[in-house]
C-alpha cells in the first residue's frame, strides 16, 4: 500500500496540518478501521474511491476521487489556475505515486533533454495530465522556476497534449520571476496564436513581471490592452499591479492606481487594503496605513491576519511599539491566533523603538505559545541588541541560531557585523567576515557596507577607503556599491571634518547613477551644521527639495543644529512646518 504525505493548505502559517491519504483506501482511526470490515462489497468499492483533505477551517473532509476531476480540484485542464495560490477551490492536489515520481525526476534532473526523454516514456494513462499539472503547481509552491519551465515547455513543444491556459500562465509566471521578460512575452504571444483565451490571471502575471523588472510603462500597457479589448481590469489584476509596485517601492504610483480603482468602481477586497497598508507602511506613513484600515472596516470588508500583520509592521518600522501592540491585541480579539509573522512584526517594533528586552519578551512569549521562531525571529533579536549597543547579547543570539540547527544567512551575518561595528569591535567584525567566506557565502553589498561602517567608526579610514575602492572596481568579486555605501562614506567624512572628501564621495555616487536619498542629504547638511555654516545648510536643503527628496525629522534636527541665533531658529521652524504640510499632501488618500 502506497502512502502519500503532503502539507495541506492553510493561509495561516501555524499550525501546519499534515494530510495522509492512500492510493486505495482512506486511513482513519483504528476503531473506524474495524468497522470497515462490516461494510458490504459495494460500500467498500465506494470507499475505495475516497480521498481526504483539510479545508480552510482545518476540518477533515472526504471527496470522491472519480467525481473530483469534473467537480472540485482534480482535473484542471481548461479550468485555469488560481492566481497567487496554485490551488483550485481551496482543495490541495494530493500527489499520486506517479506524480511523486515525476516531481522527483524534474527536481533532480539538470539536463533538460534527458528529463524530456524520461517524460516521453511515461505511460499514457487517463490521469497523466492531472499528474503533470499537479507537479507543476507543486513546483510553483516550492518556488522552483527552472523545473516549472522544463515541465511546461515539454507540454508545449514535445508532448501530445494540447496546452491550456494553466500551462501558459505557469510559464509566464516562471519567466517573470526570473526577470526574463522577452521569454514571458513570447509565451503570451504563443498563447494568442494558439487561440487560447487569456484570463485575468494571465494579465495579472504579466503585470507583476513588468513591475518586478522596473518596467512600469509596460505594465500600464497591459492595463490599456485589457481596456481596448473590452476587459475591465478586476481586483485580481489591480492587486497584482499594486503588489508589483509595492515591491518596486513606487509609492506614488501605487496610490495613483488605488485611486483609479475607486474611481472606476472596481470592487476592492481584503487583499487590496492589505497591499495599501503595506505600501504606506514601507513609505514610513503608518497613520495613512491606519486610515486605510479604518476605511476597510467602514465598508464592511473584514481584515484577515495578513492585514493585521501589515498594520503592525507599519507601526513597527517607525518604532511605535505601543500602537503596534494595540493592533496585535485587536487582532487576537478578532479571533486570529498570531503566527510567526505577527510575532516577528511586534518584535521589530520593540527593536526599532530601542527596547531589546521587549523584543526578547515577545520572543519568549512566542515560544511559550507553541509558535516556533524562524530564522527571521533570531535575526530581529540580533538586530534589537545590536541597535542598543549590546553586542555580547547579539553574539549570544547568533550562536543560539546555529545551535538550534538553523544556518545563518547573509542577513544574519550582516546584522552581527552591524552590532559589533556599533561597539567599535573591528577585530570581531573581521572574524565574522572571515566566517562568512568560510561558509561559502559571498558578502553582499549590505555586509560590506557594515564593514565600511565599522572601519569608519574606528577611525581606520585607510581600510575603509581600500574596501570602498574594491567595491567600486569589482575587485576580488566584491559586490557593487549602492547608495548605502556612499551614505557611509559621506557620514564618516562629514563627522571627521573632511568636507572635500565628503563632496567627492557625493559626486561619485551621482556619477554611478545612484540617486541621493534623505540619509545622504542629511549627512551632508549635518557636516556643515557642525561648522555652523547656516547659509550653506540652507543651500543644500533647497538642492535636496529640488531633487525630489523629501526631508525627515533627522533633516530638521541638523538644520536646527546649524542655527546660531533666534532668527535662524524661527526660519528653520517655518521650513519644518511647511515641509510637514507638503508630506501630508503627498500621501493624502
Amino acid at each position: 500500500m502506497l502512502r502519500v504525505e503532503a502539507p495541506a493548505y492553510c493561509p495561516i502559517a501555524r499550525p501546519r496540518w499534515k494530510l495522509y491519504a492512500c492510493r486505495n483506501v482512506l486511513q482513519e482511526t483504528a476503531i473506524h478501521g474495524a468497522e470497515v470490515k462490516s461494510y458490504s462489497r459495494s460500500e467498500r468499492k465506494n470507499r475505495k474511491n475516497e480521498g481526504a483533505y483539510i479545508d480552510k477551517d482545518g476540518v477533515a473532509r472526504t471527496y470522491d476521487r472519480k467525481k473530483i476531476s469534473r467537480k472540485r480540484g482534480g482535473g484542471m485542464k481548461g479550468r485555469g489556475w488560481k492566481y497567487g495560490s496554485g490551488f483550485v477551490d481551496g482543495v490541495f492536489p494530493v500527489l499520486s505515486p506517479m506524480a511523486q515520481d515525476i516531481l522527483e525526476l524534474v527536481q533532480k534532473g539538470t539536463d533538460v533533454a534527458k528529463v524530456w526523454q524520461s517524460l516521453d516514456s511515461l505511460p499514457h494513462v487517463h490521469d497523466l495530465w492531472d499528474d503533470i499539472v499537479n507537479v507543476a503547481v507543486q513546483l510553483r509552491l516550492n518556488r522552483q522556476w527552472e523545473p516549472i519551465i522544463t515541465v511546461c515547455e515539454w507540454i508545449l513543444y514535445r508532448s501530445s497534449f494540447r496546452p491550456d491556459i494553466i500551462c501558459y500562465n505557469l510559464l509566464i509566471d516562471a519567466y517573470g520571476r526570473k526577470r526574463e521578460l522577452s521569454k514571458a512575452e513570447s509565451i503570451y504571444m504563443a498563447l494568442l496564436e494558439a487561440h487560447c483565451v487569456p484570463t485575468e490571471d494571465t494579465y495579472a502575471l504579466l503585470l507583476r513581471a513588468y513591475c518586478n523588472a522596473g518596467q512600469l510603462h509596460r505594465a500600464e500597457g497591459v492595463i490599456s490592452e485589457m481596456q481596448e479589448n473590452g476587459i475591465p481590469p478586476s481586483a485580481t489584476v489591480y492587486n497584482a499591479y499594486l503588489d508589483g509596485l509595492l515591491k518596486a517601492r513606487c509609492t506614488e504610483k501605487a496610490v495613483e492606481v488605488y485611486q483609479r480603482m475607486k474611481k472606476e468602481r472596481c470592487r476592492t477586497n481584503t487583499e487590496t487594503y492589505t497591499l495599501m497598508i503595506n505600501v504606506y507602511g514601507k513609505a514610513n506613513q503608518p497613520m495613512s496605513s491606519l486610515k486605510v484600515f479604518k476605511e476597510m472596516n467602514a465598508i464592511g470588508c473584514k481584515p484577515n491576519i495578513c492585514t493585521y500583520t501589515a498594520l503592525v509592521n507599519a507601526f513597527a518600522r517607525e518604532g511605535l511599539c505601543e500602537k503596534a501592540e494595540e493592533v496585535f491585541e485587536e487582532m487576537q480579539q478578532a479571533g486570529h491566533e498570531p503566527d510567526v509573522y505577527a510575532y516577528n512584526a511586534l518584535m521589530e517594533a520593540y527593536s526599532r523603538a530601542g527596547f531589546p528586552q521587549g523584543a526578547s519578551e515577545i520572543f519568549s512569549l512566542m515560544e511559550h505559545m507553541g509558535c516556533e521562531p524562524d530564522r527571521a525571529s533570531y535575526n530581529i533579536l540580533v538586530d534589537a541588541y545590536g541597535r542598543a549597543g549590546l553586542h555580547q547579547e547579539a553574539e549570544a543570539v547568533f550562536q543560539e541560531l546555529k545551535q538550534v540547527g538553523m544556518r545563518p544567512t547573509m542577513k544574519s551575518h550582516m546584522l552581527l557585523l552591524s552590532a559589533h561595528a556599533k561597539s567599535g569591535n573591528v577585530s570581531r567584525c573581521e572574524e565574522v567576515m572571515a566566517q562568512l567566506h568560510k561558509s561559502g557565502l559571498r558578502p553582499d553589498t549590505f555586509a560590506l557596507n557594515a564593514m565600511l561602517n565599522a572601519y569608519g567608526r574606528a577611525g581606520r579610514l585607510d581600510d575603509m577607503e581600500r574596501l570602498a575602492a574594491a567595491m567600486e572596481d569589482g575587485g576580488a568579486g566584491a559586490a557593487a556599491p549602492d547608495i548605502g555605501t556612499y551614505n557611509v562614506l559621506v557620514n564618516v567624512y562629514g563627522r571627521a571634518g573632511y568636507l572635500d572628501r565628503m563632496e567627492a564621495a557625493f559626486r561619485a555616487a551621482a556619477a554611478r547613477g545612484l540617486a541621493a536619498d534623505v540619509v545622504t542629504w542629511t549627512s551632508r547638511i549635518g557636516a556643515y551644521a557642525r561648522k555652523k555654516e547656516y547659509g550653506r545648510c540652507l543651500e543644500l536643503f533647497e538642492e535636496m527639495v529640488d531633487a525630489g527628496c523629501y526631508p525627515d525629522a533627522g533633516t530638521a534636527k541638523v538644520l536646527l543644529a546649524a542655527c546660531s541665533d533666534e532668527r535662524q531658529v524661527q526660519e528653520v521652524t517655518a521650513i519644518v512646518r511647511s515641509m510637514h504640510k507638503d508630506a501630508k499632501a503627498l500621501f493624502t488618500l
